[in-house]
């Protein structure tokens, strides 16, 4: 019999204080989503579009293309993404099919374990300020709570790595990043090739040297059109990577531009085996004074069957300053956002629920 909560509170508890999770909700026995995670109409992800056949968010980008007779083409096809969707996916992207099949297991296996043997990584008692274990986003700011479990993990050395990822998928949460992060390193130098700037080594590393691995689990749902997996947001990345696996569910909002006057309408960026997931994030749009997407997306739920997905987000260190690159500034006649130290963007991008693009009106520069 399904337990039941005589209020919010202790419903709250339950699942984000005690580490139990919304998969802990799920496998005690619920039959209709509890009213703490039911979304406002407003925050569902419902216009929902098919992506044409020909479009780059269901036709990847061959990366092994690069440095052949066709690299021009493939350079022209990951900067329209970034300019317009913000999103694409490539393959023959260095990461092989064995470990993107050997993540997802481990990324199983981690969720798969009893809530006490989860918790000891919640935020407050975690052996490490580098792991956390959780649920939605912020869900003392939340009024409507996620329907997702997570496991953060940053990433300083490897040393520290091998000593506080959790056992049962750190080896591959490492690797899987190491082998990204030369795919990202590529991709950002032919982005800001683009844009007529050349970028030092040492800037360049500077600009992706935060990187974070998060394993992600969206339960079943037994009412999904009351809930979403992830709320409506951009990253603060420059560029995020992600594994998904074969349930679908990743939607990003389409830009005005492209919508030509309709109403807001999100696009489903399909599974394809053994491709990976790229998007643009708060900090290359900064970067390139609009001219890249950070991309607004979010996740629906299913009742059909759980889903995995595993980012790295390639953030700029914490001391790095993030402004419009001046070439480009002056280029479009004027800065379009201001100077800030990275870590004051991300405390208040994680201070706050998911609000769509609304952090980046941190950083706008205001008209006069």
């Amino acid at each position: 019999m399904a337990p039941t909560f005589d209020d919010g509170n202790s419903l709250f508890d339950f699942v984000v204080k005690d580490g139990n999770g919304v998969k802990g909700l799920v496998d005690s026995g619920i039959t209709k989503v509890p009213e703490r995670f039911i979304q406002p109409p407003s925050e569902r992800i419902e216009k929902v579009v098919q992506s044409s056949k020909d479009h780059f968010a269901s036709v990847p980008i061959d990366l092994s293309k690069l440095d052949g007779p066709d690299h021009d083409q493939v350079v022209e096809a990951i900067v329209r993404a970034a300019e317009t969707l913000g999103f694409f996916q490539v393959i023959n992207h260095g990461v092989s099919f064995d470990l993107l099949e050997s993540l997802k297991n481990a990324a199983q296996r981690f969720f798969a374990q009893p809530a006490d043997a989860k918790a000891v990584y919640l935020k407050r008692v975690s052996p490490s300020p580098f792991v956390k274990y959780g649920t939605s986003f912020a869900p003392e700011q939340e009024k409507a709570l996620e329907w997702k479990d997570f496991v953060s993990m940053v990433y300083t050395n490897d040393g520290d790595a091998q000593q506080h990822w959790p056992k049962v998928c750190k080896e591959e949460a490492l690797e899987y990043l190491k082998l990204s992060s030369k795919m990202v390193r590529r991709l950002l130098e032919i982005l800001i090739g683009n844009l007529g700037v050349t970028l030092d080594d040492s800037r360049l590393e500077s600009l992706i040297g935060n990187k974070i691995v998060n394993m992600n689990f969206y339960p079943i749902c037994p009412n999904p059109e009351l809930t979403i997996g992830v709320g409506r947001h951009s990253d603060m990345s420059i560029l995020t990577v992600l594994l998904q696996d074969n349930v679908g569910g990743l939607y990003v909002k389409l830009e005005e531009d492209i919508l030509d006057g309709r109403k807001e309408e999100w696009m489903e960026i399909p599974p394809i085996p053994g491709a990976l997931v790229i998007n643009a994030g708060d900090s290359l749009q900064i970067l390139s004074n609009g001219r890249y997407k950070s991309a607004e997306h979010g996740v629906r739920t299913t009742s059909k069957k759980s889903r995995i997905s595993i980012p790295v987000f390639n953030l700029p260190r914490p001391t790095e300053k993030i402004g419009p690159l001046p070439h480009v500034a002056e280029v479009d006649g004027g800065a379009v956002y201001r100077e800030v130290m990275f870590q004051e963007y991300m405390s208040n991008h994680v201070g706050h629920a998911h609000e769509g693009k609304k952090s980046l009106d941190f950083v706008k520069v205001k008209a006069n």
